[in-house]
Parts: C-alpha cells; sequence; structure tokens
C-alpha cells in the first residue's frame, strides 16, 4: 500500500521542467531508429534468417507451412506462426511491386521487414499511452508548491510518456533485435500492449481488458508460452487483492476468455493437421523451462545489466525513491510485468535475449517515474554520463573505420583484419555522407545542451536516445558492408548451389550432419536449396568444426565441395558423395 498523504511523494518537479518536448524530435529519433539497419543488408543467422525462411517456405504452397512454421521440410516447431503470418502476408503483397526495382530474393528480403516498422510503431504507442495513463493519475503527480509553479497533470504525464518512450530507444540490448525477423520484435509490441492495456483498465476496464486478452493471444502466437506466461504472471499480480486493479479483477475474465479463444484457433488446427509438429512444439515448451544451470546464471549476471542498460538502475531507483508507493498504479503496474517477465527468466533452462526483452517495456516505464525524484545535480551528472559515453562509442566507431579502410592505426587495423579476413574494404560515400550528417547531428545536439541549459527533465533521456541512435547509424553505414560479410550466407551458398548444379545425378538428394538451423534456412533463402532427412540420401552436406575437417574420410566417400565464410575461424562446409560398398 502507499501512503495517502500526497504531500509525501518523492517527486519534485516545475512547470518548466515539464515543458513539451517537440513532437518533430520524437518522430525522427523513431524514424532513424527503426530505419537504420533495416534495408539493405542480408539476413544473418540464425533467428533473423530463420524467420525469413518461415515466410518464404509458407509462399511456396508447401503443405500446412502457413499454419505451422517450416523451413523446407524441417518443421520449425519453436516459437508460433504470427510472425510467419505478417511477415509473408507483406512479401506477398509487396513483392511484385519491388520486383522491378529489386532481384525476386531481394525484393522478398525488404519486404519481409515491413512489419518491423509496424511492431515498433505499436511499440512506441502503446508504451506512450500507457506511461501517460499511469502519470496523469494524482497518485504520481509531484510535490504541490508553496507558490504553484507545479506541472498540470497532462503535461506531466506526457513528460514521463516522453522520458519513457526515449528509454525504450537508448536501451542497448533491443536495438537490433528490433531489426530482426524474429519474434522478439512482436514479443516486445505486444509486452507494451498489455501494459498499456492494465492501465486502460483503470478508467475504462471493459476496453483494456479486450485488449489485454489481444496481447496475451499475440504474445502466445509470437514465442508460445515462454512468450504469453510474462504477461500472465504480471496481469495476476498487477490484480492482487487490496491492489489498485483490484476493484476491476472481474473483467479479467474477458481477457482470458479472448486469449484462450486465440491459443486454441490455432492450436486446435495445428494438431489436427500437424500431429508430428505439434508434439515438437510441445517438447520444444517443456525443454523451455527447467532450473537454469551455473553456466546460466553467470550468463544472466553478464549479459543482462548490458542488455537492460540504462534503464534498469533507474528503474531500481525507481523503486528505492517510490517505496512507500508499491500500491500505486504507477509503481505498481510497471513493477508487475517486471515481476511476471522476471519469474519467467528465472524458470528458463537456457534464458537468453528473447527472455531479457520482456523486462525491457516495464523497466523504461519505472525509469521514467525515477527522473522526478532526482536532484538536478544528478540530473546534469547523468546528462554528462551520456555525453561522454556515447561520444567515446562514436568516436571509436569512426577510429575502427578509419583502420579498416587505412590501415591506421596499425594494431586496431590488424585486429579487424583478423575479423574481416578476405573482405575489400572500399568507401559507400552514400552511406558515409549519412554518417556524417547523424555525427554532425550528434554535435548539434551535444551543443544544444551545454549552450542553453534546457529546464526540460528529459534532456538527459533526450541525450541517451540520441547517443544510441548515432552509434547505431554509424554502425548501419559505415560498417554495414563489413559485417554482411562478416555475417551473411550469400556467397558461400552460392557456391554450394553452383556445386550442386554441376555435380548432383538427377534423383538424388542432400541430406545433412550437424547442420545448425540457421546455415539450413540460409541455404534456403538465398538458393531454395532443399535438404533432406532420408537417410539414403547419397550426397551428404556436413557442417565441419576446424578440427573435424582434418579427419581423414572413411572409404567410398568422396568430397566434391568445400566453402566457408571468408572471416570464420571455426565454421566449415563439406558437400561429399557416399558411395555404397558392393
Amino acid at each position: 500500500m502507499y501512503s495517502d498523504d500526497l504531500r509525501s511523494t518523492p517527486a519534485r518537479l516545475t512547470a518548466t521542467a515539464a515543458a513539451k518536448l517537440p513532437r518533430l524530435f520524437l518522430l525522427v529519433v523513431g524514424l532513424v531508429y527503426i530505419l537504420a539497419g533495416l534495408f539493405y543488408r542480408d539476413p544473418w543467422k540464425t533467428d533473423d534468417v530463420t524467420g525469413l525462411a518461415t515466410m518464404l517456405t509458407a509462399l511456396s504452397g508447401q503443405d500446412h507451412a502457413w499454419l505451422l512454421p517450416q523451413v523446407g521440410h524441417l518443421a520449425q516447431a519453436q516459437d508460433g506462426p504470427l510472425v510467419t503470418w505478417v511477415g509473408g502476408f507483406f512479401i506477398w503483397a509487396l513483392r511484385p511491386l519491388l520486383e522491378l526495382l529489386f532481384s525476386p530474393l531481394n525484393a522478398a528480403i525488404i519486404a519481409s521487414r515491413v512489419p518491423n516498422i509496424l511492431w515498433f510503431a505499436l511499440l512506441t504507442s502503446a508504451l506512450w499511452y500507457g506511461t501517460y495513463l499511469l502519470g496523469r493519475r494524482s497518485e504520481a503527480q509531484p510535490l504541490a508548491l508553496p507558490f504553484g509553479g507545479e506541472p498540470s497533470e497532462r503535461d506531466y504525464g506526457r513528460m514521463l510518456a516522453d522520458a519513457a518512450l526515449l528509454l525504450i530507444v537508448a536501451t542497448v540490448g533491443i536495438t537490433w533485435r528490433m531489426h530482426e525477423t524474429s519474434e522478439v520484435p512482436a514479443l516486445i509490441a505486444c509486452q507494451a500492449l498489455a501494459l498499456y492495456a492494465v492501465a486502460r483498465m483503470l478508467d475504462h476496464p471493459i476496453s483494456g481488458a479486450i485488449t489485454l486478452g489481444l496481447a496475451i493471444g499475440g504474445a502466445f502466437l509470437a514465442r508460445g508460452w515462454p512468450g504469453s506466461l510474462p504477461l500472465m504472471l504480471g496481469t495476476l499480480i498487477a490484480i492482487i487483492p487490496r491492489g489498485p486493479l483490484a476493484a476491476e479483477r472481474k473483467w479479467v475474465v474477458i481477457s482470458a476468455l479472448i486469449a484462450a479463444s486465440i491459443m486454441l484457433l490455432w492450436w486446435i488446427p495445428a494438431r489436427t493437421f500437424g500431429p508430428y509438429w505439434a508434439q515438437s512444439w510441445l517438447l520444444w515448451t517443456e525443454r523451455a523451462f527447467g532450473w537454469p544451470s551455473t553456466r546460466a546464471w553467470l550468463s544472466i549476471l553478464r549479459d543482462l545489466p548490458w542488455f537492460l542498460w540504462p534503464t534498469w538502475p533507474l528503474a531500481l531507483l525507481a523503486l528505492w525513491r517510490w517505496r512507500g508507493w508499491f500500491g500505486a498504479p504507477h509503481i505498481h503496474i510497471p513493477l508487475s510485468f517486471a515481476l511476471g517477465a522476471l519469474l519467467v527468466l528465472l524458470a528458463s533452462a537456457d534464458p537468453f535475449e528473447p527472455e531479457y526483452s520482456t523486462l525491457a517495456v516495464p523497466c523504461a516505464v519505472l525509469a521514467a517515474f525515477a527522473l522526478p525524484t532526482l536532484r538536478r545535480g544528478v540530473v546534469n551528472t547523468l546528462d554528462w554520463f551520456a555525453v561522454m559515453c556515447f561520444s567515446l562509442t562514436a568516436a571509436t566507431v569512426w577510429l575502427g573505420w578509419i583502420a579498416l579502410q587505412t590501415g591506421w592505426p596499425a594494431q586496431i587495423a590488424a585486429n579487424i583484419a583478423r575479423q574481416t579476413r578476405g573482405f575489400d574494404a572500399h568507401v559507400a560515400w552514400p552511406a558515409t555522407t549519412i554518417a556524417l550528417l547523424g555525427s554532425l547531428a550528434w554535435v548539434a545536439l551535444v551543443r544544444w545542451r551545454l549552450r542553453s541549459h534546457p529546464a526540460g527533465l528529459w534532456r538527459g533521456t533526450a541525450l541517451s536516445a540520441g547517443g544510441l541512435l548515432t552509434t547505431w547509424l554509424l554502425l548501419a553505414t559505415l560498417w554495414m558492408p563489413a559485417l554482411d560479410y562478416v555475417r551473411s550466407y550469400r556467397d558461400v551458398s552460392a557456391s554450394l548451389a553452383h556445386a550442386l548444379a554441376r555435380d548432383q545425378r538427377p534423383g538424388e538428394c542432400v541430406r545433412t550432419q550437424n547442420l545448425g538451423s540457421g546455415q539450413r534456412a540460409s541455404f534456403l533463402v538465398f538458393n531454395q536449396i532443399e535438404l533432406s532427412f532420408d537417410g539414403q540420401c547419397p550426397l551428404v552436406l556436413q557442417q565441419l568444426s576446424t578440427h573435424d575437417a582434418d579427419t581423414p574420410l572413411r572409404p567410398g566417400v568422396s568430397v566434391l565441395w568445400e566453402g566457408k565464410r571468408g572471416p570464420d575461424r571455426h565454421e566449415k562446409f563439406r558437400l561429399v558423395r557416399i558411395t555404397p560398398a558392393s
């Protein structure tokens, strides 16, 4: 519970500190964030190319591939079909038009990423309005000043919503994930939609309950039980007796009915038409949960603070500053979703970024509510930290690119050369121009902060978002050719396709040995290479480590082709023909 004495609120704010952030700035930040690095690159392993492969398989007309995601003939029995449905629809709708300008493959790649813009729009709009609804409530308002001058409820809520949006943009770990054709962008969007829905239930319980049911159902279709359970647990914690939503908990029945209907409308036909797929999906779900190993715990402790930077320190600070207000909706609701996500994370057998991402939205909301409790000196310190940190990262990206192009500084150039062996460095002037403009925009933002001394409390979050955006833009322009070379399978797939066209006899199939799902998906996407599960196939595509590549071949095995990505020192592919013994 929280104190009824509103004078005890830890928030201290004047009307000038809640000044309106220019909407154009938010629009530019959002567009640059989602468009940078989204197009004009190859799909990378593993989740990025696998998502695209399920879309192309569904469009190929393979049996039940729309209902049951598949990579060729391989059942992709994990997650759910939502990303396949939405991405496949956009490829079907936009590819004919895009093929007027691009090759069929590149047209499909571009069309498959258009849904990322929609997921990002849903994420930012739901997060903004959810925070706004919580921030304008009386419990969240700052201390009333003796002679007036505190912000209005609307201005205060808008300032917090702007800060939450900028903080989610500044969250380091989700930047790349929001640009890949996987379930993660849809999952984060559903998380934000669920938080908005629960906040909406405080004053419009029916519409909030309907939206909550859609969000939970969408999360299930995006990532199955690991995706929907954090929302379910968060909702249950939010409606505990004597909590701020106790009076509205009866409406959650509507949410449960809608979510269950969405789940069953997919699961019943999935189990009917694909019993093997359904069994594999249940097995994947069972293996997704379990007590994490010591190695997994160490990974969580190492990776999660980086993934959620810079929101998690501010989120913890919000919990401390508002410690007497845990029953107030603006703290209780995001904390409930954070606890739900954390419980599922700690119950995951092998937690990684898809599980970490469910904490991004509630941490951003809590972090926003920490800002009005900070003293001016602390806020200025955070501003300077953001300026120094992101100026350093931007300078580092530029220095690495200069070393790649010129060979100076020598030590940095040597380290980069080891990671990009075989890459033909060149200057792409359009991309370099964009990078220069982005760097100048960062300099202008810092100069504005130093010269104008803005009173708006969102200035620190604007610097953090602008700094991360600048770094990401530099990576997506200066370094994209090198990253594409390092992480794409386009060249090795083309080489394999050429070898098959030369050596594969009519009627021969190709099976695999030790091949990962990302590699299988890459060969399907780039050159439509279908790989079989028939153990009698005479052609075998092997994925080898450096040590395995030196192992002598058995009698009756002849090598037809060998290939690898240029800079990869640990991965090698070999196509062999096995001749049966007489």
